[in-house]
Parts: C-alpha cells; sequence; structure tokens
C-alpha cells in the first residue's frame, strides 16, 4: 500500500508544472511591485529548503476515502501503522508543499502576513528531515513528530481569518465582497487541504489511543446523527442563551436508532453551525413579540446513498441577492472579534486555544461546506425571504469517496 501511494504521490503532469511555473513568475512580479511590503520565502529560508518546497509542489497529492480508512484502521497492528507512517511520511510534505506554494503568491498583500506560511515551512522541513520508517520504534517517534506538528497548526484557521479580516478593513471604502473571487477560491482549497491534513494526523495518532467502542480512530462506526445532532443543539442553544438571555426550542425527527460510520466532530460541528445560524435568525425576528418563537425543526433522513439532515427555520429569510454572499469567507452579520484577538491573551497574545467559535469572520457556512464535501456530500441553503430558510446538509452514505484534493 505504502509503495503504490508513494508512487502515485511522485507523479505529476506537464500542467502542475506549467502551473508552478505561472505562480513563481506571479510571486516575482509581486516581489518586484511592492518592495518592503512582502516577506518572500527566499529571504527567510535557505535555497535548499525553498527548491525542496518547490520540487514538492510539483508531485500530485494521494487522496484516500471514508472506506479506506475504515478498512485499514480495523485492525492496527504495528505493520498497519508502520504502513500508515509510511505513506504519512511520503504524502504530508506534498500536500503542506501545496500549501506553502499557494500561500507565497497570495494577492493583495496577504503574503505579507507569513506567520500560517512559516508554520508549514517548519512542518515541512521537520518531516523532510525525519529518516525513512523502517520499524515500531521509527513509527512511535514519528507519531509523536506528528503529534507535534498537529498541535503546531491548532491556530491556522483563527490566524488566516485575523489576515482576511485585516484585508476587508483595508479594501472595504476601494473593493467590494464580490471582487475577489480569487481570495474565496484559494480558502476553500486551503481549509479543504487543511481538513485533509489534521483528519489523516489525527487519524493516524488515534490508533494510538485506547480505542473507544465502535470507533476505528476517529471514525465512529456506529455514529448516530440523531445524539451527535442533539449535542450540537444543545451547545447551540446554550451560546444563544449566554448571548440573547433565551433560546428558540429545536425539534428533532427521525429514527432514533439509526447509524451509520462518519467523524462525529465532523457533523458536531456542522450541525451546531447550521441551528446557531436558525437559533440567532428565529431570536432577532421575534424578540419584541408577545408570543413564543416557533420550533426550529431538524429532520435526519436516511436514504441508500446519503444521510440527509434538515434544518428548518422561520426566521424570516435572505433576499435572494444575498444567497451567494453566504459562502464567502468576507461577509458576516455578526460583529468581528479581531479586535478581540488582537488583545493580550489573543491569538497574537500567546492563546493556546484561540477563539471556540469562529462568530464574526463569515466562516461558519463555508467551512461547515468543506467539511461535508470532504466525505463526498454537501450543504445547501434554500432561502424563502420573508418567511424562513432550509438548509441541507447531504452526507456521503457509502463511504467510497475519495478526498478532494485542491
Amino acid at each position: 500500500m505504502a509503495a503504490v501511494a508513494a508512487e502515485r504521490a511522485i507523479q505529476s503532469g506537464l500542467s502542475m508544472a506549467s502551473m508552478a511555473t505561472r505562480l513563481a513568475s506571479h510571486a516575482l512580479r509581486q516581489a518586484a511591485s511592492a518592495p518592503g511590503k512582502t516577506c518572500r520565502l527566499a529571504e527567510t529560508c535557505p535555497k535548499e529548503l525553498v527548491d525542496d518546497i518547490f520540487a514538492f509542489a510539483l508531485k500530485k497529492q494521494t487522496g484516500v476515502s471514508l472506506k479506506y480508512m475504515l478498512d485499514f484502521g480495523s485492525k492496527p497492528i504495528k505493520r498497519q501503522l508502520i504502513l500508515s507512517a509510511q505513506f504519512l511520511h511520503n504524502e504530508l510534505p506534498v500536500r503542506l508543499a501545496h500549501r506553502v506554494a499557494e500561500l507565497e503568491n497570495l494577492p493583495y498583500g496577504l503574503s505579507a502576513k507569513p506567520h500560517v506560511r512559516d508554520w508549514y515551512v517548519e512542518s515541512f522541513k521537520e518531516l523532510r528531515g525525519f529518516p525513512k520508517v523502517r520499524d515500531a520504534p521509527d513509527e512511535v517517534t514519528f507519531t509523536r513528530l506528528l503529534q507535534h506538528i498537529y498541535r503546531r497548526h491548532h491556530n491556522v484557521v483563527p490566524m488566516m481569518a485575523m489576515g482576511v479580516a485585516e484585508l476587508k478593513r483595508e479594501l472595504s471604502s476601494s473593493i467590494g465582497l464580490n471582487d475577489l473571487p480569487d481570495i474565496h477560491q484559494f480558502l476553500d482549497g486551503f481549509y479543504l487541504s487543511r481538513i485533509g491534513i489534521r483528519m489523516l494526523i489525527g487519524q493516524h495518532i488515534a490508533l494510538h489511543e485506547p480505542q473507544r467502542e465502535n470507533h476505528i480512530g476517529l471514525i465512529d462506526t456506529r455514529c448516530n446523527p440523531g445524539h451527535v445532532c442533539e449535542d450540537a443543539i444543545h451547545d447551540a442553544r446554550t451560546i444563544c442563551m449566554r448571548e440573547k438571555g433565551s433560546a428558540p426550542e429545536v425539534a428533532i425527527y427521525g429514527d432514533p436508532n439509526f447509524t451509520f460510520p462518519y467523524v462525529p466532530s465532523h457533523l458536531h460541528h456542522m450541525v451546531f453551525e447550521l441551528v446557531k445560524n436558525s437559533l440567532r435568525a428565529v431570536y432577532d425576528r421575534f424578540e419584541d413579540g408577545d408570543s413564543d418563537p416557533p420550533p426550529i425543526r431538524l429532520v435526519v433522513a436516511e436514504g441508500e446513498e446519503d444521510i440527509t439532515i434538515k434544518v428548518s427555520d422561520e426566521g424570516g429569510g435572505i433576499p435572494r441577492s444575498g444567497l451567494p454572499k453566504i459562502w464567502t469567507y468576507l461577509y458576516t452579520t455578526a460583529k468581528s472579534p479581531l479586535d478581540e484577538l488582537e488583545k493580550p491573551g489573543g491569538v497574537n497574545g500567546g492563546s493556546a486555544g484561540g477563539p471556540a467559535v469562529l462568530a464574526g469572520y463569515g466562516y461558519g457556512l463555508p467551512i461547515s461546506r468543506l467539511y461535508a464535501r470532504y466525505f463526498g456530500g454537501d450543504l445547501q441553503i434554500i432561502s424563502m425571504e420573508g418567511y424562513g430558510t432550509d438548509a441541507y446538509l447531504h452526507l456521503n452514505r457509502l463511504g467510497n469517496v475519495q478526498e478532494p484534493l485542491p
């Protein structure tokens, strides 16, 4: 398995080479046009490391599926763990190099904010400097390195969000949200890749831990969507009560005993964001009313190919002209927490955890859709202005779809 994966990872086409050439020339033009504002990789890293990164950025990434992770991790014996470590030792530098190349060539001055890029460079360097994994002791040492990398990248999302929020603030007077499609396209690919990297690393690390019942690493082979939805609803209503003083009711419909293989943390994240949005919309619409607000309805439907979760509210809906904006990373109706993060104790102040909820960045729906798409699902929003919104979360039941690699 590892040999095949490594060989697939080494292959690259002419189109990738030409793309890298265009990226490199674009980087040079940016450096020439913005002296003093950028911090190029070649200015801070040895030439050998920069050449190694861009050589790996030409290699093809190797995707895996949920079913593959289940089959491979069902018996985590030493030999399987060694094969998994060998695959990650070959694959992770390729994925990290792709992201470094993209981070090096961002428009609108985003490349001048080097913190996230430097984390990826450091992780790439550590993985490339680690010798080949040959036996069980090597695998244990490699797993400790993976744990270190996993912790290092914990704050990537809020750090990137801060950069984009600063960009929004700087450009708000001269450019509109919909005039930055390249930024949205980059962030989609970047965050989708981050979900994949953390899933692969997290799955390998979890196979070393005492296995919980019905779990293979991070994957629950008998994930009960009803139970996960109940937990997500409780968390979302708790936040709503804390911020608003009360919270609308949420009713769940569907078979309470149905289970399927999935990653509970991914499902919780997606349902939490959808319910949180609905709670806020319903509360705001009926805040001054004399009667109780209508309950939000969550339906879990079992299909042959998909598990679909529908979240329906009567929060007034979204104007049709505003629907495209909900998928952009620069749009939010909540107060931006940028100023809070810049205070002592924020991400820049050394907080290890970062913000628990990215409210105010406009990241909830776009990243939730990426979580759904990572395992072959999707997220759709249908709104009726003046009444309410229906969110359809589709989860691939078969688990045989490979990662969509940017």
